[in-house]
């Protein structure tokens, strides 16, 4: 299409502010972009969305139009809702590039604008079967709404393909409705297709990703959302899975798939943004509690919270904490925001199909840190309204572990805590701090996803990862060396000895049974070891050391 064209559609919310004499460029694509320098993610020919979040300073304009102008994009269009009015900076920049510039107004968003610019191209490069996209995009923006179901439906219907939409973990966002669709995908096989995209994705490979499982061959094709950096959204994006091999595919059918996959990412934009008043919810929430505001002033934000996040006749919900960080090598990728999109897809049943379910949760993010608020409904009984069952560290990591892992191979790491279930507002410090204490337990264990939760800080042993490995080594050695050179010389087992005494929490006989020795013969021995490690085996202390 041109760009002169753009210029056609009123609904669009575009205006002119420079470059009339270039409107007969042809445009190939789209892109949403407040990165300084986008260049690596462009290939020419492209009309640039921007809100203009990257700019700080007048000679910005310069070095951003300049960028834009070397990859060859066709356009570049800035919306009103930043700055107010386009900065004449940017105005004059573009006229000394020759590049057109429009204004986009405040009430039209990117979306409407990015899935015009996708279904005009794509129709033209697709010819006839541009009729699928087009009937996609109008069952999915029409009165009825649609989503994914419908897209997916018609890739059956009239390509004879079958697809799902999956979440970075595996659970099923969207299938073929279709009574001739099949079954679902079992959720283990969803999740190792999840663990091969993201295996894939982030070798910065360009998809579909061909693979091959049980015998099937698949072709995954990421949903990515424009202008950000791969690695901000790789754990969080969603995945199309088709079952077929697009490796002989002809250009016109893949570049279908890809526009396919920009109309899905349109409607995870459109979700996202419905995410927006939840977002400040948690964040007012936890700014309340991190800076020790009263109990009735968090009180009041939760009433306010519970009915946005469990709409319905719900009161006085229980509440809990998760916490999560996300750590990548060099560390120059901020990992709160990524914790934050991560948690708002991955805190949901794995069990529940379709989206609705991620939309109970809150999720904020300081620094490194997401922080999630997840309400938990009360069920009432005949003495006291106990919580709904909550999250459990152990289950969420039986999800996420192996898909994600693969997501960060050697590169990052992701840790995660879990707090107990509170029911009122003067509980939530609290379980704040146990989700991070949590958080800082699984991070004190190896692995590249780890998560613990309360249950699990109530073990003096959980204490130990927090003391220096020199420390532990040190105190091992001045306590057990003794035992172990006595050992050496005279074959005397009192290490396995001591192990089994303590096993047996210090019963004579037990102990005694284990290990097939007479009561007397045991009593030497844990007379030697309290000799040669000064220590009395009938006192807890001692025990415990």
């Amino acid at each position: 299409m041109r760009l002169r064209a753009l210029l056609d559609t009123p609904t669009l919310g575009l205006r002119l502010l420079g470059g009339e004499d270039e409107l007969d460029r042809t445009v190939r694509g789209v892109m949403t972009t407040d990165l300084r320098d986008p260049s690596r993610y462009l290939s020419g020919g492209e009309l640039v969305l921007t809100g203009l979040a990257w700019r700080r300073e007048a000679e910005d304009s310069e070095r951003f139009v300049r960028i834009l102008a070397a990859a060859g994009v066709a356009g570049l269009a800035a919306g009103e809702a930043e700055l107010g009015a386009v900065p004449d900076d940017l105005v004059q920049a573009c006229a000394r590039h020759r590049l057109p510039l429009f204004s986009v107004v405040e009430d039209v968003s990117f979306a409407s604008i990015t899935e015009h610019v996708v279904r005009q191209v794509s129709s033209e490069r697709a010819g006839d079967l541009a009729a699928v996209v087009d009937r996609h995009r109008r069952l999915m923006t029409g009165p009825a709404g649609g989503g994914p179901e419908v897209v997916l439906d018609l890739l059956g219907s009239d390509l004879d393909l079958r697809a799902w939409v999956l979440s970075p973990t595996g659970r099923q966002i969207a299938g073929s409705t279709l009574a001739d669709a099949g079954p679902e995908l079992p959720g283990g096989l969803a999740a190792r297709l999840a663990g091969e995209h993201l295996a894939a994705a982030r070798t910065g490979r360009p998809g579909p990703h061909r693979v091959t499982l049980d015998g099937v061959t698949y072709s995954l094709f990421p949903v990515r959302r424009d202008g950000r950096a791969p690695r901000e959204t790789l754990l969080s994006d969603w995945l199309l899975a088709v079952e077929a091999d697009a490796g002989d595919w002809p250009e016109e059918r893949l570049d279908l798939l890809h526009g396919v996959t920009q109309l899905i990412a349109v409607e995870r934009d459109r979700r996202d943004a419905a995410r927006t008043v939840r977002r400040r919810l948690a964040q007012e929430i936890l700014e309340l509690v991190q800076t020790g505001a009263p109990p009735a002033e968090i009180a009041a934000r939760l009433r306010v919270a519970a009915p946005v996040l469990l709409p319905g006749p719900v009161t006085a919900p229980h509440w809990q904490i998760v916490v999560a960080r996300v750590e990548w090598g060099g560390g120059e990728t901020p990992g709160g925001a990524v914790a934050q999109s991560l948690l708002e897809e991955v805190l949901v049943d794995p069990g529940t199909f379709g989206p609705e379910p991620a939309d109970r949760i809150a999720v904020a993010h300081t620094g490194d840190e997401a922080v999630a608020l997840v309400p938990l409904p009360a069920v009432p009984d005949e003495s006291t309204d106990s919580p709904a069952s909550g999250l459990h560290a152990a289950d969420l990591l039986t999800v996420i572990a192996e898909p994600l892992g693969r997501g960060l191979a050697d590169d990052g790491r992701l840790t995660v805590g879990v707090s107990a279930a509170v029911h009122s507002a003067e509980g939530l410090r609290g379980a704040l701090e146990e989700a991070r204490h949590a958080r800082r337990v699984a991070a004190a264990r190896p692995g590249l996803v780890c998560a613990a939760g309360h249950e699990e800080l109530a073990s003096h042993v959980l204490l130990l990862p927090f003391v220096p490995d020199d420390v532990r080594r040190a105190f091992t050695a001045r306590l057990l060396d003794p035992l172990r050179d006595y050992d050496r010389r005279h074959r005397a087992e009192l290490i396995p000895t001591l192990e089994a005494f303590l096993d047996c929490d210090g019963s004579w006989t037990r102990c005694a049974t284990r290990l097939h020795l007479h009561v007397n013969t045991l009593r030497y021995r844990v007379g030697r070891i309290e000799q040669l490690t000064g220590r009395d085996l009938s006192r807890l202390e001692d025990k415990l050391d």
